[in-house]
């Protein structure tokens, strides 16, 4: 794990009035997930310098560490804000180290997904994204939680984890979102499977799904909106409960995705605060891409307003006054996270 000068000894009492309220910094990065390590760095210090904040920590994810150990230490240090450079499994691993601290989370796009930052209006650029902490606002969001961990996207049981476990490591690194692509069509057509849902404490649903999705957001890449109504600032979970069978439903459902059609043939949507899923046997399990154990079951909890992330000033909460819309990437493709940019 490597590490610069102690955070201790780089306060500047001659820093502008913004440095000085908050200076004190770490990067959280995952070097499977970055290119250039080398030029990001100089660009991530450069830029904190140009806004007079001091030199940030660096820290590096290990396969023991996903980085919330690493986020753990830089909270010890004194940092007030962690950036991280890496997909949305090392994000939610951060943010569960951060989660009530009051440290703030900053992201620099740099895994596969960047689900996260995509809905929350982050730019690709490394520029860009950093000045998001040094110049930008704050926003609290709310976490999900599932057999421990927090998670900042979505966890579910079926087809989505099966997609995600079986997509070669190489193969996203290299094409990144639509690499998932050949996972879906290789199980597309396999049968659906008896599950029981309970909100909120509330009777048992039966269902037969190809997959259950319990979100924190609901935005994907390619202008795809999976869940129309999630924000993940507005104190719920939303679910899916995804069912097509034949080719043609599958083809109306996805069509309905990236258009306005409400009515959605194959899938159910809820809303609850907790979410118990019962299956009725074994499947593929995920939580913010990254796979659980196999199992039958999940139960998931939101823990409301409990991570403060950089943002946009307009896309900032003021205290008193409900946050303001996100950011529709679909009108700023340049700036659509996927692989870091460094200016």
């Amino acid at each position: 794990m490597g590490s610069g000068p102690s955070l201790s000894q780089r306060a500047d009492p001659a820093a502008t009035s913004q440095a000085r309220h908050v200076s004190l910094s770490a990067v959280v990065i995952n070097p499977a997930r970055t290119s250039n390590r080398r030029a990001l760095r100089r660009s991530i210090v450069n830029t904190l310098a140009a806004d007079g904040w001091a030199e940030p920590l660096w820290l590096e994810t290990t396969h023991s560490d996903r980085g919330d150990g690493a986020a753990r230490a830089a909270l010890a240090a004194g940092a007030e804000v962690v950036f991280v450079c890496g997909g949305d499994g090392t994000v939610g691993a951060v943010a569960s180290a951060l989660a009530d601290s009051g440290a703030a989370l900053a992201m620099i796009p740099s895994g596969t997904g960047n689900l996260l930052a995509l809905n929350l209006g982050v730019p690709g650029s490394v520029v860009d994204a950093v000045r998001l902490a040094t110049r930008g606002g704050r926003r609290q969001i709310d976490l999900g939680r599932v057999e421990g961990r927090f998670f900042t996207v979505a966890t579910g049981i079926g087809l989505d984890a099966q997609m995600l476990a079986e997509t070669p490591r190489r193969a996203k690194h290299r094409l990144g979102w639509p690499a998932y692509a050949a996972g879906v069509l290789r199980h597309l057509l396999e049968p659906r499977f008896p599950t029981w849902i309970s909100l909120d404490g509330g009777p048992e649903m039966e269902r037969e799904v190809r997959s259950v999705l319990v979100a924190n957001v609901g935005r994907l890449p390619g202008g795809i909106h999976l869940l129309r109504a999630a924000a993940p600032d507005d104190g719920m979970l939303d679910v899916a409960l995804i069912s097509p069978s034949r080719i043609l439903d599958w083809a109306r459902l996805l069509a309905s995705f990236v258009g306005r059609k409400t009515e959605r043939d194959g899938l159910e949507t809820f809303q609850a605060r907790r979410v118990e899923i019962r299956a009725d046997g074994p499947q593929p399990r995920e939580v913010d891409g990254d796979p659980l154990p196999p199992g039958r079951s999940l139960v998931v909890e939101i823990r409301t307003a409990a991570l403060t992330v950089c943002v946009a000033p307009v896309y900032a909460s003021s205290p008193g006054q409900s946050s303001r819309p996100l950011v529709d990437r679909r009108s700023d493709p340049s700036s659509t996270p996927g692989k870091v940019r460094v200016d």
